[in-house]
Order: structure tokens, then sequence, then C-alpha cells
């Protein structure tokens, strides 16, 4: 007999490369402005201040080969090719030197955007749940445990929409390193297995469409496919 009221969700989950298991997904952080062209893009000084983030529902993960619907209220929906971390443990206030230790691998992720209620939120300080905490909002490939890929230092990250290149960088751009994010997201959060870290895009940000075809990539971490599709 259930100990729920309602029926109980799904756990949300995501592929682990070459195997039959799956990644159980806690929760989604994301950095924002993380790249100083995206920084600079968006208006903005790289490194001008400490990295800060937003958060996405975890049942918001779309994997490679599914449909996006186009989402509600939005007249600017765009796409963002990002490097995600995936962790195996967590802590809290834990030390750059040692924040590696609780990654369990790396993902290409993206990270889509409702660009209008962003630019709304920012102009009158309001929060992004809105603009990036929505349904299938974070499309998100196969985990490559770092026993395969180790832990990438450089690697090209891009994007196309219908074959047509859009971003293009470099994680070896990132303006906070992967450890200095887990650490500065240590001190706000007490960080768990099962956490996923989308860690901010290139510049290049742009529009979608119903009908888009989505292909973004990372060298040695593979591509995700994604179509935009009717909205709901």
């Amino acid at each position: 007999m259930s100990q729920y009221a309602v029926s109980a969700p799904p756990q949300p989950s995501v592929a682990i490369r070459g195997e039959s298991l799956r990644f159980p997904v806690r929760r989604i952080y994301c950095v924002g402005r993380n790249y100083a062209d995206h920084a600079r893009e968006m208006g903005f000084d790289p490194r001008s201040e400490p990295p800060f983030f937003f958060t996405k529902p975890a049942d918001a993960v779309v994997a490679s080969g599914g449909e996006v619907p186009f989402p509600s209220r939005t007249g600017d929906f765009h796409h963002e090719v990002e490097l995600v971390v995936a962790l195996k443990a967590g802590g809290i206030r834990v030390a750059p030197a040692r924040a590696l230790e609780l990654v369990f691998g790396y993902a290409v992720g993206n990270d889509f955007t409702r660009r209008d209620l962003q630019a709304a939120a920012r102009q009158t300080g309001k929060p992004w749940d809105l603009a990036k905490g929505f349904d299938h909002g974070a499309g998100l490939g196969p985990i490559h445990r770092v026993e395969s890929v180790g832990h990438p230092q450089r690697a090209r990250l891009w994007l196309t929409v219908n074959g047509e290149p859009r971003q293009s960088g470099d994680i070896a751009d990132l303006i906070w390193s992967v450890p200095e994010v887990i650490a500065e997201l240590s001190t706000y959060f007490e960080l768990s297995a099962g956490d996923l870290i989308y860690t901010g895009t290139p510049a290049g940000v742009g529009p979608l469409a119903v009908g888009d075809r989505v292909v973004a990539g990372i060298d040695g971490l593979g591509e995700i496919e994604h179509r935009i599709g009717a909205p709901l």
C-alpha cells in the first residue's frame, strides 16, 4: 500500500554513456554569464563579480533525440550550449582543491531560455524562474564518467540550428572554472550526489522556432539533438 496521498512522481534520470544504469537527478543548478564573450554579449563585464546561480526543476531534463515544445508566454525562445557537471558526492563549503573529487562525469547540455522573460526580470529586479525553470527546459546528453574522459580542461563546444552554425567556443574560456563553480555553489547549498551543474554558455545565443533542429556538441563528449515542437 502506498504511503502517499497522491501518486508519487517518477524519479528524473539521465543516461550514462555505454551503460544500462542511469544517473538520478536531484537538483539542477546553472551558472549565469560564465564566458567573457557571452557576458559582453549580454551587456556585462566578465569576472566583475562572483559567479551567480539559478535553478531548473529536475524533471525539466530532455534527453537527446527528444522534442522540446515551444514554451508558452514567450516570443523569444533561445538555445545555450553548455558543459554539464554531474556530481557523485556532495558537501558544504567545499574547498576548490578537492571539488573535482565530487564529480561523477560530464555531459553536453542545452540551457533553453525564455529570453524576453529573462530581460524583463532583469530590468525589474525579479527572479529568473519563469525565464529558465520551465518544463522541458534542460536539454542533456548521456553522462560520460570521469574514468572515461578525465576532467576536460580544453574542448570545443558548438551549436547549430538547422545545420547553420550559431555558437562556438572552448571550455578553456570559462570565467569561473569547474572547481571554482563547485566551491562557490557549495557556500549557498549543501551539494549532493545526483546534482547537475550547467556551467554557462559562450556567445552566439539566438532564437528558435517551431520545427527547428538544434544540435549541440562538445569535443570528447559527443553531441545532442533536439527538435522544437509545437506548443503544448
